[in-house]
């Protein structure tokens, strides 16, 4: 790629994020708040995904126990994305579609979140957390691309950012997702959303 593809994938990237900003800002307000009250009540937060947005996950999840902008005490966040023998066993015994779902199952209380991450918002295993999280009383969020795919109609709270380039999706999702992390952080600490 030359500069002036560079170029072009920037400009891009900037006019996603300035229609991300413009149409979705109140989405990820409720969504944000609604993680917030689940924290602030004494719930978790529970995020999966896959490829790049299993990495997703993770990354939230550490900002989440660790810190993202301030020290404070940790915050109950966990990446269904990272045990590889309950992954590898539910996909063994149960089918790929479990791997998520079963972990919901397992963990998932009345009072929790489910954060839902598919740039299509197709994936089977993601589809299948989400809603045995709704089955189970969790706060469900889901991250897509501009369609939402089923995932829009499988949660409580969807943000679909306005792309349907994975790439500028993907980068679009960190910018909501630190913009969550930001919002449950107030939230916990109780400096506001």
């Amino acid at each position: 790629m030359d500069v002036e593809g560079i170029r072009t994938s920037m400009a891009e990237s900037a006019r996603v994020l300035d229609r991300l900003a413009s149409e979705t800002a109140p989405a990820v307000a409720a969504a944000g708040q609604a993680l917030g009250r689940c924290v602030r009540d004494g719930g978790k937060i529970l995020l999966c995904g896959n490829g790049g947005s299993a990495a997703d996950a993770q990354h939230v999840a550490t900002e989440l126990v660790v810190r993202y902008l301030a020290d404070r005490p940790a915050i109950p966040a966990i990446a269904l994305t990272v045990d590889s023998s309950i992954l590898t066993a539910a996909s063994n015994d149960l089918g790929f579609e479990q791997a998520f779902a079963r972990q919901v199952e397992a963990l998932g209380e009345r009072g929790d979140a489910l954060v839902a991450i598919s740039t299509s918002g197709t994936s089977p295993n993601v589809l299948a957390a989400a809603r045995t999280a709704r089955d189970r009383g969790l706060v469900t969020v889901g991250l897509t691309g501009a369609d939402g795919g089923t995932l829009k109609e499988s949660v409580d709270h969807w943000i679909g950012v306005p792309s349907d380039h994975t790439p500028r999706i993907q980068e679009a999702h960190l910018v909501v997702e630190h913009l969550l992390c930001e919002i449950v952080e107030r939230s916990a600490s109780g400096s506001g959303a």
